[in-house]
């Protein structure tokens, strides 16, 4: 009791998960860090020895979204040139344009926040009573599967991977995706921009032209769910390793990350997180491997 917090007490799962999100906000970058947290996703999923499959479906969004967000300020200055003669629209277009794509970054950073803290947290106490109070129940279980299968140096079963994939989609989708898509797309009143971006055409890396996932209205929680789950079933039909090694089709991670996973992200870990929080972290081995 160093700290004077009793080891496995609620005091102590209390710290350490603020810990964990207190790391996982700083490992996740600012809004616009997309390719850091894709080297983020990238060494979880690595360091689920694989198993943990939503890492890296939410590297290959991270990075697709790099360019998506690139054409739609493209589109959005073409079509703001019809408004050249009264330069105060087009100035409060382009601006609540730049806020929409802002809201749909920062809630790409949120989920990264969600995945690092939650991986991390039950990596340490995830079999501790008390944790289900800061974790999902369900997804608490299939993370506590996956942790069992790194230990044993096993791979889940198709049943078992596919079930933590569901868990923390299904999760994410409705409690941190959800209400923030929901309040951009509210917000956002230059219509014909709107439509264009509530009905994007996502095709990751690793799937072909007739898998393109056509979105009638991204803003439609049951249709992100179902598009998802289908972008799993792609990957899965292609090989987990084919789909991680398409991540450099996008160019966009720092060299070596896919070659030497861990080497890029402790040095990344290293490079912002203050010593003292390492320290604490190593003393308490609540830190990712």
């Amino acid at each position: 009791m160093a700290d004077g917090v009793a080891p496995g007490s609620a005091g102590q799962l209390d710290r350490d998960y603020t810990a964990a999100r207190h790391e996982a906000e700083v490992m996740a970058g600012a809004s616009r860090d997309l390719a850091q947290r894709a080297m983020v996703y990238h060494h979880l999923f690595r360091h689920s020895g694989g198993n943990h499959a939503f890492p890296l479906l939410a590297a290959h969004g991270a990075l697709w979204a790099g360019g998506y967000f690139a054409r739609g300020e493209r589109i959005g200055l073409g079509l703001s040139l019809s408004a050249l003669h009264r330069p105060a629209r087009r100035r409060a277009r382009l601006a609540a344009l730049a806020a929409f794509a802002e809201a749909f970054r920062e809630i790409n950073r949120r989920v990264c926040v969600e995945v690092y803290a939650t991986y991390r947290f039950t990596l340490a106490h995830g079999e501790r009573a008390g944790t289900d109070a800061y974790v999902d129940a369900l997804l608490l279980d299939a993370l506590n599967r996956c942790h069992h299968a790194v230990r044993r140096m096993r791979a889940l079963g198709q049943a078992e991977r596919a079930r933590l994939f569901e868990a923390f989609f299904r999760w994410e989708q409705r409690a941190v995706v959800a209400p923030s898509v929901a309040a951009a797309a509210n917000g956002f009143t230059w219509e014909p921009v709107r439509r264009l971006a509530l009905r994007p055409s996502i095709r990751f890396a690793y799937m072909r032209h007739r898998e393109t996932l056509h979105f009638a209205n991204f803003a439609d929680t049951d249709e992100r769910i179902e598009k998802g789950l289908r972008a799993y079933a792609v990957a899965k039909a292609v090989g987990w390793d084919e789909v991680e090694a398409r991540l450099s089709r996008y160019r966009a991670l720092p060299a070596g990350c896919l070659t030497s996973a861990g080497t890029a992200f402790h040095a990344a870990r290293a490079r912002l997180l203050p010593p003292e929080h390492l320290r604490l972290a190593a003393a308490r081995s609540v830190q990712p491997a």
